[in-house]
């Protein structure tokens, strides 16, 4: 089978591999339809990312079709599903919790072991989802949107809340849909003016706030000085995750859906004295890939807008190391494997 590999930082290539052999028992064997590019992917391709090691198959915003199913699986052959990247042990104590998304062990498609920029692979059948309704196109972007539905989750902000989402990115666009889903009152903020335009022209976030030294009066306007209720950070950029500490509101909470490398320090007394709460959020659950797959079937999500850049498996290589510099107008990219 075809599959893109990154050799190296900065090397790209389609190669060819033996496909999967037969699923064992409770697995099932996929022909791979779509595959999204996420900033994972760019960079692991740009050799950024901490825990991988290369050669690496990356890729793990998927859609396939079933091919077949190993022992004790009752999936038809042909099934169109979605697939959950995050391969869980089952026995730790976040798995023990119901929390497979944070498990101690876990493995992610792409970036732990091999991924999805290939015609084939194998998952555990716990790991799939029925695209029912959902396109196998607008089924590859379940993944980073059900990362934004699980940190609105997490936030338990009732609806009416005011939230401020920063980061105008992929991830932050997948918050703030379905913050705007929760019946929240929705602002982003971002350093671009370019992607807070395109963010209000194309999905109606009109109210925004460029990053700068204004930023804290902004706040304030927006909020008649009281703050958001709730902050959701998906910047991945540590200064913009402390400073959002100031942004919340007396009472409100700060939910962290990026994560970096580096400490975060905060005023203490700046935080007791709204008593926020500062939520971490990781990954997604079943529930939050069902949620995000029946949105998207009501018409909720605005995939085709969402999707700004296409590619095939051939082309990959070459498109993935051009977008990884070339990102205006880019949100979502997705490679199409399937015939």
């Amino acid at each position: 089978m075809k599959a893109v590999l990154c050799k190296e930082p900065g090397v790209l290539e389609l190669v060819e591999r033996p496909p999967p052999g037969a699923p064992e028992a409770g697995w099932v064997r996929l022909a791979v339809d779509h595959v999204g590019i996420c900033g994972t992917d760019y960079h692991i391709f740009e050799g950024k990312h901490p825990f991988l090691e290369y050669p690496r198959v990356m890729g793990h915003e998927i859609s396939a079709t079933v091919l077949e199913a190993g022992d004790g699986v009752a999936m038809a052959v042909g099934s169109p599903v979605i697939v959950n990247p995050y391969l869980s042990c089952g026995t730790c104590v976040a798995c023990r919790q119901g929390k497979p998304n944070c498990c101690t062990n876990i493995k992610v498609l792409g970036v732990h072991t091999d991924g999805a920029f290939c015609e084939e692979i194998t998952v555990p059948a716990s790991n799939l989802y029925p695209a029912n309704d959902v396109g196998l196109e607008a089924a590859a972007t379940t993944e980073f949107l059900a990362i934004g539905a699980h940190a609105v989750r997490r936030s338990m902000a009732p609806a009416g809340s005011r939230s401020l989402v920063i980061g105008a990115g992929p991830i932050g666009l997948g918050a703030a849909i379905f913050s705007r889903i929760a019946g929240h009152d929705v602002t982003l903020l971002d350093t671009s003016q370019e992607r807070l335009r395109m963010a209000a022209d194309r999905f109606g976030f009109t109210s925004g706030i460029v990053a700068g030294d204004g930023v804290a009066e902004a706040v304030k306007a927006k909020t008649d000085g009281d703050g958001f209720d709730v902050v959701f950070d998906a910047t991945g950029y540590g200064p913009s995750m402390e400073k959002a500490f100031s942004f919340v509101a007396h009472g409100g909470a700060l939910v962290l859906v990026s994560v970096v490398k580096d400490d975060i320090r905060f005023s203490d007394p700046e935080f007791h004295k709204r008593e926020m709460m500062v939520i971490g959020s990781r990954n997604a659950t079943r529930v939050d890939f069902e949620h995000v797959a029946d949105s998207i079937a009501k018409g909720l999500v605005p995939v085709d807008k969402l999707i700004t850049h296409r590619t095939t498996l051939a082309d990959a290589p070459r498109d993935l190391a051009r977008w990884a510099h070339e990102k205006s107008g880019l949100i979502k990219a997705v490679i199409k494997i399937g015939a």
